[in-house]
């Protein structure tokens, strides 16, 4: 793995641990409402979903932050890892922007995406 990719990879780690914080601790808050443009009542209905969705955002991000710490171990398998993550992530985010907001695309898939395409130049 490339030192560029894996900093992109890292900072889709990162992102996917904001979600998680995100989805599971500040959802019914001020702050997660104003990030996610929600009332409320919105807000207060959806946040048991939300704390699911931002545990398997944390497995995501454990599973990129794995295939780094593989490749800094010199494990042949950072690779396959790291794209098999890359990849839950790019399906997440199409599927996201396909089935809720477009911006999901721009903000998960693409990311994971230019990770993907580093890897392999």
């Amino acid at each position: 793995m490339k030192l560029a990719a894996g900093i992109v990879v890292g900072l889709v780690a990162l992102l996917h641990l904001y979600f998680l914080v995100l989805e599971m601790f500040l959802w019914d808050t001020p702050f997660g409402r104003r990030a996610l443009g929600m009332a409320p009542e919105q807000s207060a209905a959806t946040k048991v979903l939300a704390m699911n969705q931002g545990l398997y955002n944390g497995f995501l991000a454990a599973g990129l932050l794995w295939s780094l710490w593989l490749r800094q171990a010199g494990s042949t398998f950072a690779l396959p890892i790291a794209v098999f993550f890359l990849g839950c992530v790019v399906l997440a985010g199409v599927f996201g922007a396909t089935t809720g907001p477009r911006k999901i695309f721009w903000v998960q898939a693409l990311p994971a995406l230019v990770a993907l395409v580093l890897l392999y130049l």
